[in-house]
């Protein structure tokens, strides 16, 4: 049993200081004070002093109150039981269900050894045609979803929560707003998606520092089922606001801050939770899709641009769309080739004439006469955007392939397509043959 201390040196917001010693990095503390027995961890050892940060936060607690340090770090239970279940950041029961408490696991453990990887192989079939044909989802890849708020990233989220071709839904809810959990928590269950599903939630109403448990319990947790041998989806919003604690508990910490006050190790932080994705060879995989929201829509704002050198390609939504420029899978090429012959084709193909169209629709604002080729290009563009971009669509990859070809075939010839004759025999639609 460790050493009881009763004076407490500094309380600075959340963030309490005491002298101690024979204390680990992470360790966990129980501080017990005249509101109760509240819950804290080690965030910083600075000879005998040592730093807890609380996570239902310091008010309440007096300088006499008790702390009483665990010898263990953060750890999270671990069981079949935790699929169709709802819990805070901290892994507390959040659906008034019971407690779990069996097979406690670590939290914030370091990422899978190199060594064992192997290279990804299958896609993640979600059944939304501008990922699925444009930007294939590649099982142990690593993407965020860059966005700006009002985008309808959560719905997004969910879509892809209940049509991915995965065993386990793992999702991670950062300073959501309440409406924003009660919408996953109702979509998943309507659907019956709550079933395969395991979600930790910290609202903008609880203590801030619990949200840095929640990218931590979260891959902890999918982790655990990969092992078992589970394709596990995580799903993660939003990183910003994970990025937002950590400079607050950073400028709490008196720390030297870095760009735009961020913690000089935001880069590592974000890349220790990023890295966990990974596929087991004779087990499951972990894939991480994340929301990353541009303040101001500046890319260069540190959270994504930091978070660009980490991923796999990001998406971006705008205007309730994944924009086609800009959002990029780089491991799709793995799999494209594997799904049907002409899948990348119908790719670079349409890709290339919506570039064209957005060219006319500028031509079209200043005023210039449309061409022949001007026209089918406006007819192909609305007919792409409404067909294939809007998110309400939902079919399965080769339909959205024979799709593109029938989209293809009603707005052009096909010499003007650039398609090679080889694949026009095969797949030009009959009605408009070659």
């Amino acid at each position: 049993m460790k050493k009881v201390y009763h004076r407490i040196e500094k309380i600075v917001g959340n963030v309490l200081t005491i002298r101690a010693s024979d204390v680990t990095y992470r360790e966990l503390a129980e501080v017990t004070s005249r509101r109760g027995v509240s819950l804290a961890q080690v965030i910083r050892l600075d000879g005998e002093f040592v730093s807890l940060q609380v996570f239902s936060g310091s008010r309440g607690i007096e300088t006499d109150a008790q702390v009483r340090f665990l010898s263990h770090p953060m750890t999270i239970p671990f069981s079949d039981s935790l699929l169709g279940r709802i819990f805070t950041g901290g892994g507390q029961p959040r659906d008034k269900g019971p407690g779990l408490y069996e097979n406690p696991i670590p939290i914030g453990g370091p990422s899978v050894n190199p060594a064992k990887r192997i290279i990804p192989r299958r896609m993640i079939r979600t059944g939304i045609p501008m990922i699925d044909v444009f930007n294939t989802l590649v099982e142990s890849q690593k993407l965020p979803i860059f966005s700006v708020a009002g985008e309808p990233y959560n719905p997004l989220l969910a879509r892809i929560a209940l049509q991915a071709e995965v065993d386990v839904i793992v999702l991670g809810g950062i300073g959501l707003k309440y409406d924003d959990y009660l919408f996953f928590r109702d979509f998943l269950d309507e659907n019956g998606a709550l079933g395969r599903s395991v979600l930790f939630i910290h609202t903008a109403s609880d203590p801030i520092v619990e949200s840095l448990l929640v990218p931590d319990v979260s891959l902890a947790v999918a982790e655990q089922f990969a092992i078992k041998g589970k394709r596990v989806l995580t799903l993660l919003t939003d990183m910003t606001n994970f990025a937002d604690a950590m400079k607050e508990i950073a400028i709490t910490m008196e720390q030297i801050p870095s760009n735009r006050g961020y913690p000089g190790d935001l880069y590592s932080q974000l890349a220790s939770r990023y890295e966990k994705a990974v596929d087991f060879e004779g087990a499951g995989s972990i894939t991480i899709l994340a929301v990353t929201t541009m303040p101001g829509d500046d890319v260069t704002h540190p959270v994504p641009d930091n978070t660009g050198y980490i991923t796999e390609g990001q998406f971006y939504l705008r205007t309730g769309r994944i924009e086609p420029f800009g959002s990029l899978s780089r491991l799709k090429q793995l799999v494209n080739a594997k799904t049907r012959e002409d899948h990348r084709t119908i790719m670079n193909s349409m890709i290339q004439l919506y570039a064209s169209y957005r060219e006319t629709l500028e031509k079209q604002a200043m005023g210039f006469r449309m061409s022949v080729w001007d026209t089918k290009l406006l007819k192909y563009g609305g007919r792409f955007e409404r067909e294939m971009m809007d998110l309400t669509v939902n079919i399965q990859l080769e339909a959205a392939l024979d799709l593109g070809w029938k989209i293809l075939a009603d707005c052009f010839d096909p010499a003007e397509t650039g398609i090679p004759s080889k694949l026009l025999k095969k797949f030009w639609p009959e009605k408009a043959a070659v």
